[in-house]
């Protein structure tokens, strides 16, 4: 159909989306109102309703009345002709309404979740039946008997990585889990591991794993005795080697984020290296168990002043007991005074749990300092 001319007019544009707005939510449409109407569009629907006055920035226009200026000519097609297909939301609601109910009662039908009706609770999560399938296969595979996490996956899914930490099947099983369990959800590494090993799911502890340096450790245990022929040197220490306390000699250990800080720190010390840990960013089950594993010793946690910095140092010094080592607002300014030319945003910066100051200041400059930068500072302290 050709739509003429006087219709395609730019100063009509506003009537049709807005026609084509109402005319897509699947409802009758009897009256449509047009806002935001500049001089030249308000002149131009004038013309087209023959209007004796122009009708101000906002009109409600009858249907009715504009197809009867349209010259024989329906408003849907010259909607569609002008700005493209018309849309059905309802009927595209009620589409996925079905969907969703036919998807809910095989949910319910299948026999993991009648065996176990607590998994109905699963109901409100908000995934596909493809990912529902798997996990349901997944917990039917359940307890694993010591099998590994990896091995468990790829006899379900034939991917030995679709249970990875992070993967949606990963998060939807563990759900699942702490719901068959009755205990909360999983909030961190060391929550998700304890409910994979109590479906007898044998977690990966060899690629966890912690890097340190400088620690010589007293005792007869082989990983004591391994870090103490390495003399200091920068060592990477297993999930699985973790098995018991290791005491060091010395008062005070440093823990770093970074680990070209510990590299740093390895080049200027040699063998003489203080005790130092490197969580690498967010610390793993090994880094964590690994800070709780030294009695007596001072731990000081040092990371990037940067959002994810603070969240990272937060963490670390709740579940470690760690202690804010040069991460004050006062060191924050001397290093923003100290910096190279460069701005680096911080990004999403929370509170500092230990100085009610940083955030605020680093939210003021909008200038991240990564740990590196300081790095010679912070080894003047260990020397």
């Amino acid at each position: 159909m050709n739509v003429p001319e006087r219709l395609r007019v730019a100063g009509l544009r506003p009537v049709w989306r807005a026609l084509h707005e109402r005319l897509s939510s699947g409802h009758q449409v009897s009256r449509v109102k047009v806002t935001g109407l500049a001089d030249d569009q308000q002149a131009a629907v004038a013309d087209l309703l023959g209007l004796d006055r122009y009708p101000g920035p906002s009109i409600t226009i009858d249907v009715a009345r504009l197809e009867g200026v349209l010259g024989g000519l329906d408003v849907r097609t010259v909607t569609e002709q002008l700005i493209g297909p018309l849309d059905d939301r309802r009927r595209r609601r009620a589409e996925r309404r079905l969907e969703r109910e036919a998807l809910l009662d095989w949910f319910a039908a299948h026999p993991v979740v009648a065996a176990e009706p607590a998994l109905l609770a699963l109901s409100a999560v908000r995934a596909g039946r493809d990912l529902l399938e798997q996990a349901l296969a997944v917990l039917a595979a359940l307890p694993a008997s010591g099998r590994p996490l990896a091995a468990v996956a790829a006899d379900v899914t034939g991917d030995p990585h679709a249970l990875d930490e992070g993967t949606r099947l990963s998060s939807l099983v563990l759900k699942a889990l702490s719901v068959l369990y009755d205990v909360p959800a999983p909030e961190d590494a060391q929550a998700r591991r304890a409910l994979w090993e109590r479906a007898g799911v044998a977690c990966d502890a060899l690629s966890t794993t912690v890097l340190v340096a400088g620690l010589r450790p007293a005792g007869h245990s082989a990983l004591a005795r391994v870090l103490r022929i390495w003399d200091g040197q920068a060592s990477v220490i297993t999930l699985a080697q973790l098995r018991e306390t290791l005491e060091v000699r010395e008062r005070d250990v440093w823990v770093v984020e970074n680990p070209t800080v510990l590299a740093l720190a390895q080049q200027r010390f040699g063998t003489s290296c203080p005790p130092m840990v490197c969580t690498s960013g967010w610390p793993n089950s090994a880094a964590i168990r690994l800070l709780r594993s030294l009695p007596g010793a001072r731990l000081h946690y040092h990371g990037d002043f940067d959002g994810e910095g603070l969240r990272i140092a937060a963490y670390t010094m709740a579940k470690t007991g760690a202690e804010p080592w040069r991460m004050s607002v006062a060191d924050y300014l001397r290093a923003l005074a100290d910096r190279p030319p460069g701005d680096l945003p911080p990004g999403r910066v929370t509170d500092a749990p230990w100085d009610p100051g940083l955030a605020p200041a680093m939210r003021t400059h909008g200038v991240a300092i990564p740990e590196e930068l300081v790095a010679e500072r912070l080894l003047d302290d260990l020397a």
